[in-house]
């Protein structure tokens, strides 16, 4: 639907031309540059500040203004040009105010001031170029009450060429305003920097564009559509020339009004809708309805590249949507997306979204170092389609637990054609991941005794969880691995050391004792127990025994036979070993002697 509208044409923007060979054209980004900051859109925080500093006259005598490529960095500094000269017939004075046009202000604003002097840093670059700064620096303005020197692209000046600037900028006559403007902040030296007030020019919000679009139609008496302009001011990203340039492409292109079929064959756009048809058959599995959406989508104009990116953003939109349901607010937005992007975000789980979002960014790259790109975007979206009907792990334990033990094991379903049954990946899924636990230890151990003034272990296992519990690691660890336990009783200790072991062992352990039981131990050597496990060894044999165990349970087969190649690790922890499995040893060896 056309729509049209209410223009008015202030004092200084001229009306439409009834002719087109009345006056050369000029382009809308020229045309309706902003000439006060009251007409300037999108930096409300920068003007307020700027008009809190003109009030109080704490005006700094240099600017650094930084933002992305058309944000009004340019136009800012020539309004501040205009408002540090501003001159009626009531006299000089700095205002932001500006009621009527000044002495100086036309002649500002189209850039031919004598004391307003602008310089292209990336054509002008070197020392040489900053020394005639310095120099003119020293004589006054010669009609304006401030001399003002306007520096684009200031990143791009030399390294000599700032330092020579250096010491000027720091304290220039009072007579003298620096204003600099750059897209990378980053490369303007600290020092300069440091010697400036900085504005951070934002991107301009699609809302407050959305509304500068239409009042430009308008004004221009041009009928459009609202999805064109939407499709206009998500292309433009913020910048306020680059959618006035788009918006004067879109005109002629559509001969005279904005439609929404001229803006997407300009842009080379695929239509949303059938976007949005493409990513729910993906996401449905219906592989063979993709790729005929595909092809129509390319036949029609749209790149592959681009059909893959607008898949990308759609998902970045969805998954936007149900982190933050007020997404769904955005001015940008087409109808379809509003509504069925919501929808689909109630039902798609994170989970699926995430995948898709990573399938869809690989495959861009892949879609555009691809010598056919419309193959490998068709491949894309297969893998994609195989990825988004396969069930969630969650969902395969389920049918794994519900399945009979004698049945073979369930298949991954494959994609399906046009017409095949309900979509698995819309289906909402919990955002639980699956938790696979080892199989039960035999024997559940209580938990150690807690640690009193002065401990009283009775087993081998309360030495070691007393060595733990101590924060003593190598003593802990030479318990485990380093000493077959042969008895132990009041005050007493006999072991065996494993080979190679360090004989220190035994005198650091008694030491350790005595610290923390506050008595004297006894720890002597057998000769012969090295039928005796350690610590770890018995832990070895429980792990072992748990594996085997966990390998007899019907779901786990059930999950290997699906998964070829998967392994089980189990984990024991020491609790689950029980004590009375070290007794047994040590019983065992007691009685091996006798």
């Amino acid at each position: 639907m056309l729509c049209m509208a209410d223009g008015m044409f202030p004092d200084d923007v001229p009306a439409p031309a009834a002719s087109a060979t009345a006056s050369p054209y000029l382009v809308l980004a020229r045309k309706y540059r902003p000439l006060s900051f009251q007409s300037l859109i999108g930096q409300d925080a920068m003007v307020q500040t700027l008009r809190n500093a003109f009030k109080s006259g704490r005006i700094h005598h240099a600017f650094i203004l930084t933002g992305v490529r058309g944000v009004g960095k340019t136009t800012t500094a020539r309004i501040l040009a205009r408002a540090f000269n501003y001159e009626d017939e009531a006299g000089r004075r700095p205002t932001l105010d500006f009621e009527h046009e000044g002495v100086h202000d036309k002649a500002i604003i189209e850039g031919r001031h004598v004391d307003v002097i602008e310089m292209d840093a990336a054509s002008n670059t070197g020392i040489g170029d900053i020394r005639e700064i310095i120099d003119s620096v020293k004589y006054g303005p010669v009609s304006a009450p401030y001399k003002v020197y306007i520096i684009d692209e200031v990143h791009m000046l030399s390294t000599a060429a700032f330092n020579g600037l250096l010491k000027t900028l720091e304290e220039p006559p009072p007579y003298v305003k620096f204003i600099f403007a750059t897209t990378e902040i980053r490369k303007v030296p600290v020092t300069i920097l440091s010697r400036c007030m900085r504005f951070d020019l934002r991107r301009v919000p699609a809302d407050i564009m959305h509304a500068h679009l239409v009042d430009l139609l308008g004004r221009e008496g041009i009928a459009y559509e609202p999805e064109a302009l939407a499709m206009i001011v998500r292309a433009g990203e913020g910048s306020v020339r680059d959618n006035q340039s788009l918006l004067d492409q879109a005109i002629s292109h559509g001969d005279g009004k904005v439609t929404a079929a001229t803006v997407k064959a300009m842009l080379g756009l695929g239509d949303r809708a059938r976007t949005i048809d493409l990513f729910e058959a993906l996401m449905a599995g219906q592989i063979a309805e993709a790729l005929v959406n595909l092809r129509e989508l390319y036949d029609a104009g749209a790149d592959p590249q681009t059909i893959i990116a607008d898949l990308c953003d759609f998902t970045h939109l969805v998954t936007r949507m149900k982190v933050v349901p007020a997404a769904a607010d955005d001015v940008s937005l087409t109808p379809d997306e509003r509504t069925r992007g919501a929808g689909l975000a109630s039902r798609l789980g994170m989970r699926a979204l995430t995948r898709t979002w990573q399938i869809l960014f690989k495959g861009h790259e892949e879609v555009q170092k691809a010598g056919n790109a419309v193959q490998a975007a068709e491949m894309v979206l297969v893998r994609l389609a195989y990825a988004a009907d396969l069930p969630s792990p969650d969902e395969l334990i389920a049918k794994l637990s519900n399945a009979p033990v004698s049945s073979a094991p369930p298949t991954a379903p494959a994609p399906r054609g046009n017409g095949g049954g309900g979509p698995s990946a819309l289906r909402a899924v919990p955002d639980v991941a699956p938790r696979f636990e080892p199989a039960p230890a035999p024997v559940a151990a209580p938990p150690a005794p807690a640690a009193q003034a002065f401990a009283n272990p009775r087993t081998y296992s309360d030495l070691v969880a007393l060595a733990g519990e101590r924060r003593d690691i190598l003593v802990k660890l030479a318990l485990e691995n380093s000493l077959r336990p042969v008895s132990i009783g009041d005050g007493r200790l006999e072991v065996a050391l494993v080979a190679n072991a360090d004989p220190a062992i035994i005198q650091n352990l008694m030491g350790k004792l005595k610290l923390w039981t506050g008595r004297q131990w006894v720890i002597s050597l057998a000769n012969d127990a090295a039928h005796v496990p350690t610590m770890r060894e018995q832990r070895d044999v429980h792990v072992e025994a748990a594996r085997e165990e966990a390998h007899q349970d019907p779901l786990v087969q059930a999950i290997l036979d699906t998964f070829p190649g998967a392994t089980v690790r189990v984990t024991v922890k020491h609790e689950q070993i029980p004590i009375e499995a070290y007794a047994d040893a040590i019983r065992d060896s007691d009685e091996d002697d006798d």
